[in-house]
């Protein structure tokens, strides 16, 4: 890096163990000159909230330019790579498909390759370590910016993988360095690394939300609150027309591995129901190894849509017109599958094969043991 100029794709994750934010680190030092920043979705600050489109702007201490990847542009256009040499990455990834920050990492390596430019990614763990893959593959008809590249919903990669991943099976042709950890292994989840919790997003306070993040994100695709607008995102759910015990003895007669689920109320702040009493569920996890949060989140809406047929719906992307499920999902097999009534096991057994494809590529791309 030493004599080039920098520009800093990161947010309030990219943080030094000390808790020094990297933009403020490079901005002092003298062998290379920090000369741009960029931020994801949720901003540079990390404040925004989820699907909020974000404009550029300048920092205030450095007077360095802000520009926003999660707003006209979700891709680093040829004015705001002026003048700059390389790009470095470094931000906390969760480990899931349509955690946004991969897609941002992927048009920025593009962005990268046709303009020549060095790309450095500045390698994270993964917080819900890196030997677990859950969920199905993306299938390509679906690719958006909730999932770009034909992965596993639940990856168990970093983004350092995901990024040789990227730039050898998708031909990106990015000068791509990995700057790697030192001691983490694959077992580790982020509690067990020593380092300190940023929240991610302004809907990850904790590990424990991103522990049940992949499963029950996926009622983003329905009018069921996940519990955004609350003290417990991705931990609640629910709407004003459930009864939330009834919900909840269905969930705990299945007998579901590794959690306990009860029932609740609460009232979003913000999101879907703003103001609303909502009843619902608490998903507690009791044993995060044997929880398989993907097939929970799935169990979950099709419980509810079989007790509340008449209430619950499938959203609409905006954007797209396609079902913000399907999007989630990457496939819209799975939502055809709910409203036919195939049995959840058949379901998920429907992507055992593409899992096991995906664990056999996703191994020459592991960097860790």
């Amino acid at each position: 890096m030493r004599g080039r100029k920098i520009g800093l794709i990161t947010n309030q994750t990219g943080v030094t163990n000390d808790l020094q934010l990297l933009s403020r680190v490079l901005a002092k030092r003298t062998e290379l000159k920090l000369v741009a920043l960029f931020g994801p979705e949720h901003g540079h600050a990390g404040s925004a909230p989820d699907a909020t489109p974000i404009d550029s702007a300048r920092d205030k201490i450095s007077g360095l330019p802000i520009y926003s990847l999660y707003g006209k542009t979700q891709k680093p256009t040829s004015e705001m790579l002026e003048g700059i040499d390389a790009l470095v990455f470094d931000i906390q990834d969760l480990g899931v498909r349509f955690y946004t920050y991969a897609q941002t990492m992927s048009l920025s390596m593009e962005a990268a390759s046709e303009k020549g430019l060095l790309f450095v990614v500045l390698d994270r763990p993964n917080p819900l370590s890196g030997t677990i893959v859950q969920g199905n593959v993306l299938h390509e008809s679906f690719s958006s910016f909730l999932g770009k590249h034909p992965i596993a919903l639940r990856h168990g990669m970093t983004m350092g993988e995901l990024a040789n991943l990227f730039n050898q099976l998708f031909r990106m042709r990015a000068d791509l360095r990995v700057v790697t950890m030192k001691g983490w292994r694959r077992e580790m989840w982020y509690d067990q690394t020593g380092m300190v919790w940023v929240p991610s997003s302004p809907g990850m306070p904790s590990l424990t939300t991103a522990t049940a993040y992949p499963g029950m994100c996926l009622l983003e695709g329905t009018n069921v609150s996940e519990g955004r607008g609350t003290t417990l995102p991705f931990e609640v759910a629910g709407a004003p027309w459930i009864e939330g015990t009834e919900l909840a003895d269905r969930l705990m007669e299945m007998k579901i591995e590794g959690c306990l689920v009860r029932s609740t109320e609460f009232i979003p702040t913000s999101s879907k129901h703003l103001g609303q009493k909502c009843n619902g569920i608490q998903v507690h996890v009791t044993d995060r190894i044997r929880f398989k949060p993907v097939e929970f989140g799935l169990t979950l809406i099709k419980m509810t849509k079989e007790l509340y047929p008449d209430q619950f719906e499938w959203t609409v992307d905006g954007e797209s017109n396609r079902f913000h499920f399907d999007l989630l999902m990457g496939t819209d097999r799975v939502r055809k599958d709910l409203e036919s009534g195939v049995l959840l096991n058949r379901i998920f057994e429907g992507w055992s094969e593409e899992i096991r494809k995906f664990n056999e590529t996703r191994r020459d791309f592991l960097l860790y043991e």
